[in-house]
């Protein structure tokens, strides 16, 4: 058996079949699709006009090409008709434009874009199909502003539940990551703008991001924390990658030869650019020989100062560094220009389209599948509009806008539907909205502060409610039939550069959420905010809970949707909410955030790998939502009882909805294996569908897992391999409830 597998990307095969549900379950409709994602390669076809290109230059022109010469460009050279490669931020949308030599926006009235859901928005969603509609429609935002590299996506493991970054980086689960990640990229490359995907790599904390050195052993990188990378180069072709801040064992990412050359170069074969994260470059000649191509940031005092502009002239005339060295990446930067046609072919360039109806839609839709029904006791939701005369709508976050806030790319947008906004069109004119605010939302610094400084300690918030505005929440509660309650947090508190300091609920919304439920029993609690809280209390008293996202130019409208029954929610959890912070493996390990570094002690057990494998009990695992109907899981099949390596195998599963709405189900399969001669979790994500099946339908799911999806990394043989054994495949709508088991053998 060949234990070296070189590509542990599954190409899942997902197959619904359709059946009447009686006892011959007769087929009714044959779906299937193919969740094959793949990126075009980056072309060689103009390396030898590349070469002559770099052959006319001069040393300054080339040097000009690796270093910022404008906030957001590298410098061109007019003469020879290389332009600048333009670059935007774009986690939630395409950033406004700025000045070129300072972070001020340049007030342009043609810049406005559509805002997207936020990362943990669309992981919530679990659908592929929706990463590709996600990333194609941002592609075609960024080509309509005249850009080359869209500064996204950004899918750093959600390793502690307190990530400032933890609203935009995906999952804790590295095979989620890069089934969504893959056709991400993919639909931003059809745009002829190459993604950038970061922060390469272990990126983890803000929490001294710029300094802390991050230790683990090598399985752990490899299964964790390098899977989603690994997919977005070899299955996406993405055409950059973003350096990260911290170290890894000892080095600077933007200056880590191990990360940018043997693995990322010489194991996946990168042939694209390797930007640094804004000042994250701290030398010249080791950066530069490592493999960082691209040097962006601000800190110093002008752009030719940067490490890989004057110095490195410098370093160049000293002969520490050599001209063809310079050459080398020089030529990389062409070649990308090339290849998304900012040169070469540039009239059959993508022309792109900003802010169109079309793409509102795209961001309704994920955001409508990303709504997480977290409990719904006493059938609350959705409202029925025929009994309910009045609705009382209380919390700032009813209004509240989440397009910008805190640090980091927000977006300049001329649409944000708040909830309120969106209930007032939807609702029946019979019924009245009582609007109260509930809460004041103060976060901010409590003294000027750097980029990149700022942390939770140093900034001050509200954590008292005030009296006259708990009163007028009370007095519409007690008024209404029914209250919806929206409540969370916002972008200046979950934020780049800082990391929360613990799970509490800011602003002292417990408190309110409890004058609320006693002025009114028939409470729903919704929150909007992208990382977890500690909610037990809320979960506790209340029988209603909804969890929606930064959610886009369209949030409001989903949302909404969603309460009146408009759509049934199907969004699951892609992280784990835990009871205590302390469960959570970084914390119970007391591994965060260290000092000068820090070592993941928790090692493969992130996320729900540690909850199930150490038997903690999660307030919410890892993978839950509830639907306004119910599912019911049957007849769990393997084709065939024994594998070898290169086979791939097919599950099947019949799933039933037992409820009287029509819905969409996440069919989620995990595999575990017992007397392995390694350490394993419990269970592991190897395969999940999303499939929506009318109520009282039955519909027969099939999830093809490849054998090499198996493996574990060997330490000793620097490879992958795939024990021989049994494997038990557990199949179920969250990581704790798993309904069907299969038992396969891999000769």
């Amino acid at each position: 058996m060949n234990n070296k597998i070189l590509c542990l990307s599954a190409a899942l095969i997902l197959t619904v079949v359709s059946c009447k549900d009686d006892k011959t379950a007769d087929v009714t409709a044959s779906t299937e699709t193919v969740n094959t994602y793949t990126g075009t390669p980056m072309s060689d076809e103009y390396d030898a006009k590349i070469d002559s290109i770099v052959g006319q230059m001069t040393l300054e022109e080339k040097i000009g090409l690796l270093h910022g010469y404008s906030m957001f460009t590298n410098e061109g050279v007019e003469r020879l008709g290389v332009p600048e490669v333009h670059m935007a931020d774009g986690p939630l949308g395409i950033r406004e434009e700025l000045q070129r030599m300072s972070w001020a926006p340049l007030g342009l009235d043609n810049d406005f874009a559509t805002y997207y859901p936020a990362g943990a928005g669309l992981s919530a969603a679990w659908s592929p199909e929706l990463a590709h509609t996600f990333g194609r429609s941002i592609g075609e935002e960024a080509r309509a502003r005249g850009k080359d590299v869209l500064l996204a996506p950004a899918f750093n493991i959600i390793r502690t539940p307190l990530g400032g970054r933890t609203y935009e980086y995906m999952t804790e689960d590295p095979f989620l990551n890069k089934t969504l990640i893959v056709p991400y990229v993919v639909g931003v490359q059809e745009n002829n703008v190459a993604a950038c995907i970061k922060h390469y790599a272990a990126n983890n904390q803000e929490t001294n991001r710029g300094t802390v050195d991050v230790l683990m052993d090598e399985r752990t990188l490899r299964e964790i924390y390098l899977p989603a990378f690994h997919d977005a180069v070899v299955k996406a072709n993405a055409y950059s990658v973003m350096g990260a801040y911290n170290k890894f064992r000892g080095d600077y990412l933007c200056e880590n030869r191990y990360m940018l050359q043997n693995i990322l170069r010489d194991e996946w074969g990168f042939k694209g650019v390797v930007i640094s994260d804004w000042d994250a470059v701290h030398t010249t000649k080791k950066a530069l020989e490592a493999g960082t191509d691209l040097e962006m940031g601000t800190n110093a005092p002008s752009f030719s100062e940067f490490w890989f502009a004057n110095p490195l002239l410098k370093a160049v005339k000293e002969g520490t560094v050599s001209e063809a060295e310079v050459d080398k990446h020089a030529k990389r930067i062409l070649k990308l220009l090339f290849n998304v046609k900012a040169m070469g072919n540039t009239d059959s360039r993508a022309k792109g389209s900003l802010a169109t109806e079309a793409h509102y839609k795209d961001a309704y839709n994920i955001a409508a599948e990303s709504v997480v029904l977290l409990k719904n006791n006493e059938n609350l939701l959705p409202l029925n509009t025929k009994e309910v005369k009045s609705i009382a709508v209380i919390g700032a976050n009813a209004t509240a806008k989440h397009s910008q806030g805190g640090f980091g790319a927000g977006v300049k947008t001329k649409r944000e539907v708040t909830p309120l906004e969106a209930l007032k069109a939807k609702l029946p004119q019979s019924v009245t909205i009582n609007y109260a605010e509930g809460y004041k939302t103060l976060f901010k610094p409590k003294k000027e502060m750097k980029f990149g400084e700022v942390t939770q300690e140093a900034k001050e918030t509200i954590t008292d409610l005030d009296p006259a505005m708990v009163t007028e929440a009370v007095e519409a509660a007690k008024k209404s039939d029914v209250v919806v309650l929206f409540v969370g947090a916002n972008r200046d508190y979950e934020t780049e550069a800082s990391d929360r300091i613990d799970l509490s609920l800011p602003f002292g919304q417990e408190k309110l959420i409890a004058a609320v439920k006693a002025a009114n029993p028939k409470t729903i609690v919704v929150f909007v905010a992208g990382a977890p809280y500690d909610i037990n209390s809320v979960e506790k008293e209340n029988s209603t809970i909804v969890w929606s996202w930064y959610n886009g130019s369209e949030g409001g409208n989903a949302l909404a949707d969603i309460l009146l029954g408009t759509v049934n929610p199907s969004g699951k959890l892609p992280w784990t909410m835990p009871k205590q912070l302390a469960d959570s493996p970084a914390h119970a390990t007391n591994s965060f955030p260290g000092t000068e570094s820090v070592t993941y002690k928790e090692g493969i057990l992130i996320g729900y790998r540690w909850f199930d494998t150490k038997n903690v009990e999660p307030l919410y695992p890892f993978g839950y939502g509830l639907s306004y109907s119910t599912f019911k899981l049957e007849n769990a099949k393997a084709d065939k009882k024994s594998y070898k390596e290169d086979d791939t195998i097919t599950v099947t599963v019949d799933v039933k909805n037992t409820g009287k709405q029509d819905g969409k189900e996440v069919v989620q399969l995990y595999v575990s294996k017992a007397e392995s001669a390694v350490e394993r979790a419990a269970k592991e994500l190897k395969g999940f569908n999303k499939v929506m099946i009318k109520a009282g339908n039955t519909e027969k799911v099939n999830i093809k897992v490849p054998v090499k999806e198996l493996a574990y990394y060997d330490e000793n043989s620097k490879g992958w391999v795939v024990e021989k054994g049994n494997y038990t495949f557990k199949l179920g709508n969250s990581s704790k409830n798993i309904t069907q088991e299969v038992t396969v053998n891999v000769e």
